[in-house]
């Protein structure tokens, strides 16, 4: 049983097949349960539709997806109309602007299938601007700082304090300092 008030923020730690990724593709109903109900402000998530739902729910996940496509349009996939300073504030918020602004194309370079030309920290960084562009009441991050450095997982944990009481954030995570 578990019970997330709004603007809070749930971290959930365990060892590998507890089930905290099961309880992650649960939420945006991936696979709906079996048994019990998870509900959505009282209302049960199989009565939401799905569309309605995911629309309040931005995930990161572990395995970053990365469209082939620019850097610009990938953090943009989830809102198409924001504006030129709200991607920037999100790749920064996410970490991700200081290796985006030393790359010859900047945000308009192009990016390979599944993101081949970046490394596993930069796509997380990336997916992780995406979901915070999305302005979604629900930020659902899977092992956010998995291939991310020190400096890196203190930007996201400094970002993810500056969320408290605005967004709704479920993070698992090995790293106790998450």
């Amino acid at each position: 049983s578990l019970h997330i008030p709004l603007g809070s923020s749930v971290r959930l730690f365990g060892a590998i097949g507890v089930g905290k990724s099961r309880l992650l593709n649960l939420l945006p109903r991936f696979y709906d349960p079996t048994q019990r109900t998870i509900t959505l402000d009282g209302h049960d998530l199989r009565d939401i539709r799905i569309k309605d739902l995911r629309k309040h729910m931005a995930l990161a996940l572990q395995d970053a997806v990365i469209l082939p496509t620019t850097i610009w349009e990938n953090i943009a996939y989830g809102r198409p109309t924001a504006t030129e300073a709200e991607i920037r504030e999100a790749a920064r918020l996410a970490g991700a602007a200081d290796f985006i602004e030393k790359l010859p194309d900047r945000y308009r370079t192009e990016l390979n299938e599944n993101g081949q030309n970046l490394s596993g920290g930069q796509k997380q960084r990336i997916a992780i601007a995406r979901a915070l562009l999305s302005e979604a009441p629900i930020l659902i991050l899977d092992e956010p700082t998995s291939t991310q450095d020190g400096h890196h997982e203190e930007v996201l944990r400094q970002t993810l304090l500056q969320l408290r009481h605005k967004r709704t954030v479920v993070l698992v995570s090995h790293r106790i300092s998450m």
